[in-house]
């Protein structure tokens, strides 16, 4: 439960899964879910019995009837930038789910909404908060792995594309396919590791090479072909993504590929490296030293773990930021952060379309 004397005052926008997430957990952490806006009226009816909150059609509805204090944004990619800036320009604190919008233009419009407003947008990059991670970066500030210069990203599912003719395939709605759903996480997460350097410069190829097949095998039942499917996006993605000072990222996304799963990241530093799973528990430090004689030591971590981890630990921070009243996000869960990763969404998909390395504005 909370120990906030005033409980924050959550609507929710988009009350579907991950929606009903975002509500549950603010309702355990000791918050008030007041309100929830969904085109569904069947959507509607299960989150008003679930939360006894007031529920509308529209988000402008909500926002205007109900008493907020803050707003989970959990919508098709395409209605992030609409939910998001009307929820800015009342004063609301927004959690927005990943990515920031459904393309660049639409992020950057997010970002000058947050800039003029009285109040923040953070982006549930829920895999940061991990006990990997939390030990990782500490470990980074004390500059233990000296200067990082490449980080190895994977997110690679076997068989895993989301269910045809729901949004995720349908590029008007989505903003692309495995990119979009599951490399921004890769995407941020190797940028988290790296301490968010500088972007200049992608190189990509986009590929669809199981999704729109009549024989596509799908032990785990993912993918739910209707007569009115719609498969318009990539289901897989290589790219190289060079930083500042020639530091790099190798990036490796797949809805279904074959070969063995992985969500593992390689980190290499001048003193030292490491390898990490995405929103795990796993971590090893890979060191060299000269103590006795020349060898190469691992460290494993074995013990000790954070409290409330992915969507319960980001759901908390962002609730105890606006409980804060500062208007300040969760500490580097910024707004120009989640567009440099919409930057490079939007670059891999310009290299992939025009066969090149293509550069990345910084602004």
């Amino acid at each position: 439960m909370s120990d906030f004397e005033t409980p924050v005052r959550l609507g929710v926008v988009g009350l579907g899964f991950m929606g009903r997430t975002h509500a549950t957990n603010a309702a355990e952490l000791g918050h008030e879910v007041v309100a929830g806006a969904d085109l569904s009226e069947e959507a509607r009816a299960a989150f008003a019995e679930t939360f006894d909150a007031e529920t509308y059609e529209g988000f402008e509805a909500m926002y205007d009837a109900a008493a907020l204090d803050a707003v989970a944004v959990a919508t098709p990619n395409a209605v992030h930038e609409p939910a998001v800036v009307a929820a800015l320009e009342r004063g609301y604190d927004v959690l927005c789910e990943k990515p920031l919008a459904d393309d660049l233009e639409g992020a950057e419009r997010i970002a000058a909404a947050a800039a003029e407003a009285d109040a923040f947008c953070a982006v549930n990059f829920h895999n940061r908060i991990s006990t990997a991670a939390e030990v990782f970066t500490d470990y980074r500030r004390e500059g233990y792995f000296g200067e990082i210069t490449h980080v190895e990203a994977n997110y690679v599912r076997r068989r895993g594309i989301p269910g045809v003719g729901s949004w995720f395939t349908e590029a008007d709605l989505s903003g692309g396919g495995a990119v979009v759903d599951i490399g921004v996480h890769a995407i941020d997460f190797a940028l988290y590791l790296m301490d968010f350097p500088d972007v200049e410069e992608v190189f990509a190829v986009t590929r669809t090479e199981f999704g729109d097949r009549d024989d596509y095998v799908d032990p785990g039942d993912w993918y739910d072909e209707t007569e009115a499917a719609v498969f318009d996006v990539e289901d897989s993605a290589t790219a190289m993504i060079r930083c500042a000072d020639d530091r790099t990222i190798s990036l490796e996304v797949a809805w279904a590929a074959n070969q063995s799963e992985s969500q593992e990241f390689v980190v290499r530093g001048t003193e030292a490296g490491a390898t990490l799973e995405l929103g795990g528990e796993k971590l090893t430090l890979h060191r060299s030293g000269r103590q006795g004689t020349d060898h190469n030591l691992d460290a494993t971590l074995t013990e000790g773990s954070i409290d409330r981890t992915g969507w319960e630990g980001s759901d908390e921070r962002f609730l105890e930021a606006v409980a804060a009243g500062e208007g300040r996000p969760p500490d580097g869960n910024t707004v120009q952060r989640a567009l440099t990763v919409q930057r490079v969404i939007d670059a891999v998909y310009r290299s992939a379309e025009q066969g090149r390395s293509v550069s990345v504005p910084l602004e």
